[in-house]
């Protein structure tokens, strides 16, 4: 019999804390004594980070058609060199970013079909989803500054106010149509206050 792991996204608007969230769930999951791997998207792979590199470089101006394809074919590379075989070996994967994303950015802000995107992703995944995916959310106003003070800039975070609005609205639509996945959580706050949050939430999994 195969071994089951975890497999745990996190997502939500830029400055919502993902990747801090993340370093710190890799300290939790291994005080019980859990093999985790950390990864990303896009990337995880060396194909998926150069494809990164040119999905998030605002020298070019690329279609949404072809946006959606070069993140699809990065995930199809990352699910099957990083993320199917930890989950084969009964590890946790957290993954900062994975299909949401795609459903938002590429999807619901650029009006595309969302029925045939996610056949689209099931595709590229072999119809792998997350278990649990939490949403770090917040108003942009405010993660705004949290932006600014990292000091990194893709053509994503050039957008307006007006865009990361439409942004934190579609990860709050799937919320509404999953809401047993996705665990909405307030992001605002101190990040030790966001992750005793996201802990208490995440022990039953354990």
């Amino acid at each position: 019999m195969k071994k089951k792991g975890l497999f745990i996204t996190l997502e939500g608007p830029d400055g919502g804390g993902k990747t801090t969230q993340a370093h710190k769930l890799v300290d939790w999951f291994r005080l019980y004594g859990r093999q985790v791997v950390l990864t990303r998207e896009p990337g995880g792979t060396d194909a998926a980070e150069r494809i990164r590199e040119l999905v998030l470089d605002p020298a070019y101006a690329i279609s949404a058609q072809t946006e959606t394809l070069l993140h699809l074919a990065a995930r199809a590379d990352h699910v099957d060199k990083v993320i199917r075989p930890a989950l084969a070996e009964g590890k946790v994967v957290l993954c900062d970013r994975f299909s949401d994303s795609t459903l938002v950015y590429q999807g619901i802000l650029r009006h595309m079909d969302l029925a045939r995107l996610r056949k689209l992703n099931d595709f590229s995944t072999g119809g792998l989803r997350p278990d649990v995916t939490i949403l770090l959310d917040g108003d942009p106003r405010v993660l705004l500054q949290r932006r600014n003070e990292r000091g990194v800039v893709d053509k994503f975070e050039l957008q307006g106010l007006e865009f990361h609005d439409a942004v934190r609205a579609g990860y709050l639509q799937l919320a509404q149509e999953e809401p047993d996945r996705i665990l909405v959580v307030d992001a605002t706050r101190d990040p030790e206050v966001v992750m005793e949050e996201i802990i208490k939430k995440l022990e039953g999994l354990v």
